[in-house]
């Protein structure tokens, strides 16, 4: 687990906080203190109350209570909990509730995926794409991790992932087997992972020495197909399932006794039911 960096976070509070609060600024409320409860209205797995909570320190607010990332909240309870003037209060408030709306939505989501996964399949890992948030990567990896799922693929630096639009180098698919064995001799220490879409293509690429295959968008017909001739032939082969798998189908394909299940659906399942309460001290 990591933390996002203080400038990101500085970054964040100038977004929305690039002058002043003018709404405040119009009432009569100096040197009156406020607390504020941000709580939850559903159960959740709580990721980011680190970054809430220095986001609340940053503007002089006093952080009295947190629950760290990855513990699980039941509904009704706080999150977090800080004190300091007024208008500092508002000033924190929009920014670290949102926070956690989405990043514990993540986690959560992340959460039931994984819990889904275990059920019958322990060996299977929950790995999640590179499609976060656009300028929220940091902020999107860390609220996965929170609910137990681990990055597929960081970065185009970090990861050898062939997809169909690489293929298109080559004249046929023939030619890239050819190339997979000369292309590996430069990179010994790293895996080769390939998408594929077919058996054939699967058996394949296996016989040329590719260490993962990210099937994707196949019927669970094939994939069984695919992981008997595996199993028999290619053991060392890991086998990874990508496209459209969601918290509604996830256990299905764990079952097949695949070794991981890639999904960006973490990212695109909505906000957490979270609230707060604002009193005056």
């Amino acid at each position: 687990m990591f933390n996002l960096s203080i400038s990101e976070l500085e970054k964040y509070i100038q977004d929305d906080l690039p002058c002043f609060d003018l709404t405040t600024s119009l009432q009569n409320s100096e040197n009156i203190k406020a607390q504020i409860e941000v709580y939850t209205r559903e159960d959740i797995i709580v990721s980011c109350s680190e970054e809430a909570a220095k986001i609340a320190e940053l503007l002089n607010c006093k952080v009295e209570f947190y629950i760290k990332s990855k513990n699980k909240v039941e509904k009704g309870n706080t999150i977090i909990k800080y004190s300091g003037l007024y208008e500092d209060i508002h000033k924190a408030w929009k920014l670290t509730q949102v926070l956690l709306e989405y990043s514990c939505k993540i986690s959560t989501y992340a959460y039931l995926m994984k819990e889904e996964i275990n059920k019958v399949n322990p060996h299977c890992e929950l790995l999640t794409t590179r499609k976060t948030f656009p300028f929220s990567k940091r902020f999107c990896i860390k609220a996965a991790i929170a609910g137990g799922a681990m990055p597929h693929r960081l970065n185009l630096s970090e990861t050898i992932l062939f997809f169909e639009a690489h293929r298109i180098l080559y004249k046929n698919n023939n030619e890239f087997y050819k190339n997979i064995k000369e292309m590996k001799t430069k990179i010994p220490e790293k895996k080769m992972i390939v998408e594929s879409t077919n058996f054939q293509d699967s058996i394949n690429l296996m016989k040329n020495s590719v260490d993962v295959i990210q099937v994707d968008k196949i019927s669970l017909i094939e994939l069984e197909k695919i992981l008997t001739y595996k199993n028999e032939n290619f053991p060392l082969v890991k086998i990874l399932v990508a496209g459209g798998v969601n918290l509604t189908n996830i256990q299905e394909y764990a079952s097949y006794k695949i070794d991981g299940i890639v999904t960006s659906s973490v990212y695109d399942c909505g906000m957490a039911d979270i609230s707060s309460k604002i009193k005056i001290i």
